[in-house]
């Protein structure tokens, strides 16, 4: 009975195993009806499509080796269609990897498959001296490589393996529609793994038996690619995804082992690492004229500032984010430059020595994507920033971004959370929220103008930025006057001049665009037609898709108001107005208002539009695009004159 029940139980497992057994082609073995392929069926607009991707990951246990006693394996397959020269992009290659003796990828080959003109095949294999390494940092590396003979219907292929590492995370979906990905993970019964799906469509999965090893596999197919949408906040939240992970090891008659890592533990090790802990620690020599800066300061507030500002002003930025300090602070104080992790170290180290409450927070940044605080793992962290606190309230400060106060959460970092690092046995430790309900993006335009008998309205404007929107408008003005001109003029035949720009050197202080302008109205017979939403943005409706794929992110609350008053030519008239509106959502997170009069030949408008949240989900798009063709289509409401 008992083999009977092992027999019963193979082919359970070999049925179930054979269930994900769509079997892929073999490198090299491309089908012609492959390469005479025309377009995506699910997407006819792509210039690419993923035609298969797979990864099996394995492992394998070894008691008895001195060290690395988990041996970790995965072995990568990809084929992609080329339909045009948009899809030409696909053939350029980098496969991200940790930079460590121990891990390597190896047979890694490529080529690109063509038709001649009798149909037959041609091969061109990616030259090995094409295929180089890239030192990103002293913890990553790039194998990059660029496929030849690229052409309109051509197949890219390529196959490598990752030794000494498994994938943990993978995803099927990408930024082209893709056809077929699978997912495999092959371990021993001894192991025990989990794994985490992250999706909204179909994903088929099974298990199965193969050598003594538990297989699980995971599958998508026919995946849309991910589009680029307006305000979404990361691509990589909104791809399908599955991620994997080791939980115990379990061998039979010895106690169960847990190899799941939790938060305190990462802190610690975090803490001793030479890149990070050991450089929160270092003497700082403080310079001479930061001294002199400091010197007759007692409020910690404006020591804090001044010591922001200060390395701010004099660390230049070498373009990488990261949470270490892969070359010592104390060499990047010496050089003015490094990562950002090295800069924001100093910074911290800075702020303490100056007697500052200041510590280690780790952040994801919003291009960076999502934390997920139930999985601990420090490599989902991009960036380090100091946290200050002082009295009952708390700073965060980036000393890379320059522009930036220190009194304003810095924006790719706001509506998140972060993990404060302190000794978790001082309780200090701990997930910190980001949200300053205070702070908006914070935009006021003030107008002051007439029309002419000709039809033109002419005067003088100026623009209010607070808070985000300052922070938001500062690396336009650096791009000249012209630039600004070019933002601000939002209709066809619109003139500006006299462009003055107030409170640039006390970001304090709303910035105050003032300048003159002229544009003409449309007119039809008698009647004239004008619109009084000028330079605020809002004039082109950005929610204009019927579906969308992700979450509509601004990432802080916001606040607009056009005040303006127009004064009519003798012997001219307003006709009817447009009706006084207020509209608002039903979960009130945005209302919208508009109250206009004309009186004694003045026309008074006053527009206030206010988003109380910094996000809207994907589940209430609908709503939300309704709401925004109304707000529109309010917005840009046209008042009529015409002659009495």
């Amino acid at each position: 009975m008992k083999q009977y029940f092992i027999l019963i139980f193979s082919l359970f497992s070999l049925l179930n195993l054979s269930a994900q057994n769509k079997k892929l082609p073999d490198f090299g073995k491309v089908d012609v009806s492959e390469l005479q392929l025309k377009e995506c069926s699910f997407d006819k607009n792509a210039g690419a499509m993923t035609l298969f991707s797979e990864a099996e990951s394995l492992f394998k246990i070894d008691m008895n080796a001195a060290s690395n006693w988990l041996f970790e394996q995965t072995e990568v397959h990809v084929r992609i269609k080329i339909f045009n020269k948009e899809g030409f992009k696909q053939a350029d290659v980098k496969i991200r990897y940790p930079n460590s003796d121990m891990i390597s990828i190896k047979k890694l080959t490529a080529q690109t498959y063509n038709l001649d003109a009798s149909g037959n095949v041609v091969i061109s294999k990616v030259d090995k001296a094409a295929i180089y390494d890239k030192k990103l940092n002293t913890r990553w590396q790039q194998k990059i490589f660029s496929f030849p003979d690229v052409k309109e219907g051509c197949i890219l292929e390529y196959k490598y393996i990752i030794d000494g590492d498994a994938i943990t995370s993978w995803y099927f979906q990408d930024d082209i529609p893709v056809k077929f990905s699978r997912f495999i993970t092959n371990f021993p019964t001894e192991l025990i793994m989990a794994a985490d799906p992250n999706v909204n469509l179909p994903l088929k999965k099974g298990s199965g038996m193969e050598n003594n090893n538990n297989v699980n596999w995971y599958e998508m197919e026919d995946i849309p690619a991910l589009r680029d949408e307006p305000f979404i906040s990361c691509d990589r939240d909104y791809l399908q995804r599955i991620r994997s992970r080791l939980i115990a090891l379990d061998f039979p008659g010895i106690p169960r082992r847990n190899l799941t890592v939790m938060w305190p533990t990462i802190i610690k090790v975090l803490l001793k690492d030479d890149d990070f802990g050991t450089q929160l620690k270092k003497d700082i020599p403080r310079t001479a004229d930061l001294d002199a800066l400091l010197q007759a300061v007692t409020d910690p507030y404006q020591k804090m500032r001044i010591i922001h500002s200060y390395v701010r002003k004099n660390m230049e930025w070498n373009n990488y984010d990261n949470i270490w300090a892969l070359n010592g602070v104390k060499a990047a104080w010496k050089d003015k430059k490094g990562t950002s992790g090295e800069i924001n170290l100093i910074l911290i180290n800075l702020l303490r020595d100056a007697g500052l409450n200041a510590h280690a927070i780790l952040l994801s940044t919003t291009d960076n994507g999502l934390i997920n605080t139930g999985i601990p793992g420090y490599e989902q962290f991009n960036k380090v920033m100091a946290f200050v606190e002082i009295g009952d309230k708390h700073y965060v400060l980036d000393a890379v971004e320059k522009n930036t106060p220190a009194y304003l959460i810095p924006w790719e970092v706001m509506a998140s959370e972060g993990l404060l690092i302190s000794n978790p046995e001082s309780g200090e430790w701990g997930w910190k929220t980001l949200w300053d309900a205070e702070h908006k993006n914070d935009k006021a335009i003030t107008i002051n103008a007439s029309l002419d008998e000709q039809g033109t309205l002419k005067g003088t404007a100026s623009v209010r930025s607070a808070d985000y929107a300052r922070v938001k408008l500062l690396p336009l003005i650096k791009q000249g006057a012209g630039k600004q001109k070019d933002e601000l003029i939002s209709l066809p035949d619109m003139k500006i001049d006299s462009l003055v720009v107030e409170n640039l050197d006390n970001d304090t202080l709303p910035i105050m665009q003032s300048f003159n302008f002229s544009v003409p109205t449309s007119s039809s017979s008698d009647y004239h037609y004008f619109s009084v939403n000028l330079f605020s943005g809002l004039e082109k409706n950005p929610f204009i898709a019927d579906q969308r794929q992700s979450d509509v992110f601004y990432g802080v609350t916001q606040d607009y108001m056009i005040d303006c008053v127009v004064s009519l030519p003798d012997g001219y008239k307003m006709d009817d107005l447009p009706k006084n509106v207020k509209m608002i959502t039903p979960d009130t997170s945005i209302v919208f208002s508009r109250r206009s009069e004309y009186q004694d030949g003045l026309l008074s408008v006053l527009i206030h539009l206010e988003f109380k949240s910094p996000m809207y989900a994907v589940t209430d798009y609908d709503i939300f695009k309704e709401f925004y063709k109304k707000l529109f289509d309010f917005l840009n409401d046209k008042f009529v004159y015409k002659k009495k």
